[in-house]
């Protein structure tokens, strides 16, 4: 096998093992409610522990493999991230679940930024980096297939302890493979991590994640809540004024004034937003509004699993063909239609003749954004930052997921607790209500137990699900229109007459980040 395939290969690899992780512990969670006795605010921080710890360090942790080499950031990540994940599996409690989580977001923020530099410091023509990034983004659609299959069957025939288990070995494996083929590329000239831009960007999105997933117990319109958003825009406002006036900043926020930057971080943003969201709510509709088993579930996640690595494959080849724009609008097109066609979801409504061509054009919508934005977003940065720029994709991808959880799982929240309430009240006992409020998986088995209940659960629940899942059709369809005004088209060429991505003699980095 060619030397570069063979670094694909292992780059791929640990892309799947995160992927796997995020989706590996959705397919649990229906079992963690019960198991662990965890509320739905609970079942949120468990998701999104780890994306908000992977969102708040992947910038920095993107600069520090820059600086010090991506090689050895690589395997130190996917060591770390393999102890991690054995920890987890030892867990008794939700909220020593929760911390470990933070924990294995940290090791994942090394890992994946390191992912998408070295396939750019690899393969610098770009075509050929198209093909490439086309194949990182399928490996991202294989993780979605083989986690909640994988985790669905470890569920059924195990334990959920032992969706932890099996990262261990392959995050090993990864680490092996890293070590045996993936040469070291570094840039010293990185600056050092600017230290206050990163104590306030963690707090802005900690702050800002903390306040959505709170908001369905206190109210949206709180004094409590109200504050957090105040504080989170206030720290978004002082991270720009900070990275504006430090001579060497975390990121230097003006490669957003570039309209193509800028909406293709939206684009990813917004896609991996819907695509968390939906798999935090369509498990538990599986499993607690249909039934099914872990392992069942997991089965019927392969339509968007496939569908998301063959759009990726084919937005790589498309992009450079058609333009960015005319792909990644297709895509949130496509998003946005199969989510408001989602709202519809009944009871009893047909798998194979409805749910599936949602999954499909769910996903086909997925890969074409992901891989075409992805292109786009590492043009404006030379192949020795590339961590930078790889690092901006992976924190919009984990902002967007992180904010995908919070907002529809909060919005779900709100919604499934204000239908079902009337339903429970005079016939359930006031601390039963409060507990069926908080969770699913507490209603549920409070519906096996007291007549007519269930059908109220179930109605409550795809309120919530219809509420959330309208909310980000709207935001993608808007996504849309934003990719067709500020997207480049078919036969760009960057100022200067470039039409190659290569660096042309004399440009550094910044000015680079001009000329692309």
């Amino acid at each position: 096998m060619p030397r570069k395939s063979l670094i694909l290969f292992s780059v791929c690899l640990a892309t799947l093992t995160i992927n796997m992780s995020a989706m590996i512990v959705n397919i649990a969670l229906p079992t963690l409610a019960v198991e662990l006795d965890a509320t739905t605010k609970d079942l949120l921080w468990i998701v999104d522990g780890y994306n908000l710890a992977f969102a708040a360090l992947v910038l920095a942790m993107g600069s520090l493999s820059d600086r010090f080499g991506r090689r050895p950031a690589l395997i130190i990540g996917l060591v770390g991230f393999a102890a991690s994940n054995g920890a987890a599996a030892l867990a008794d409690s939700s909220g020593s679940l929760i911390a470990i989580r933070f924990v294995m977001g940290a090791f994942a923020a090394l890992i994946f930024p390191t992912t998408l530099s070295i396939i750019a410091n690899t393969f610098t023509e770009r075509r050929e980096r198209a093909t490439a990034l086309g194949v990182w983004g399928a490996a991202v659609g294989v993780g979605v297939a083989l986690g909640p299959v994988g985790g669905g069957f470890l569920v059924t025939h195990f334990s959920w302890h032992s969706v932890f288990w099996a990262l261990v070995p392959v995050s090993l494996a990864a680490a092996a493979l890293a070590v045996a083929f993936v040469p070291e590329s570094r840039d010293p000239s990185v600056p050092r991590i600017d230290r206050p831009g990163f104590v306030i960007s963690v707090a802005a999105v900690g702050s800002l994640t903390w306040t959505i997933i709170e908001a369905p117990e206190h109210g949206w319109s709180s004094g409590l809540i109200l504050t957090g958003f105040g504080v989170a825009a206030a720290l978004v406002g002082l991270f720009v004024l900070v990275e504006r006036a430090v001579a060497e900043p975390m990121i230097d926020v003006t490669l957003f004034l570039d309209r193509r930057f800028s909406a293709a971080c939206g684009a990813v943003t917004i896609a991996f937003f819907a695509l968390f969201g939906f798999i935090f709510l369509i498990t538990q509709f599986f499993q607690f509004v249909r039934d099914y088993s872990a392992l069942d579930t997991g089965l019927r996640f392969l339509p968007v699993a496939g569908s998301i690595a063959v759009a990726s494959l084919v937005g790589g080849r498309l992009a450079p063909l058609i333009g960015t724009k005319a792909v990644v609008a297709s895509g949130l097109a496509l998003l946005g239609s199969a989510f408001l066609w989602i709202s519809g979801l009944t009871v009893d409504v047909s798998y194979a003749t409805v749910v599936v061509p949602q999954m499909v054009m769910l996903g086909l919508g997925i890969g074409l954004v992901s891989t075409a934005a992805t292109e786009s977003i590492m043009q404006v940065l030379p192949p020795s930052r590339a961590g930078v720029g790889s690092a901006v994709n992976d924190a919009t991808r984990e902002l967007g997921g992180t904010l995908g959880v919070a907002v529809v799982g909060s919005l779900f929240a709100s919604a499934y607790a204000d239908g079902l309430r009337p339903a429970l009240e005079g016939r359930v006992d006031a601390t039963h209500v409060e507990r069926a409020l908080e969770s699913v998986g507490y209603a549920d088995a409070v519906a096996t137990r007291v007549p007519g209940i269930a059908s109220a659960v179930d109605a409550a629940f795809l309120d919530g699900l219809a509420f959330g899942c309208v909310v980000v059709g709207i935001l993608c369809i808007a996504g849309a229109v934003a990719a067709l005004a500020a997207l480049p088209g078919r036969g760009f060429v960057p100022p200067g007459g470039y039409e190659t991505d290569k660096v042309p003699d004399g440009l550094d980095g910044r000015s680079l980040a001009t000329w692309s």
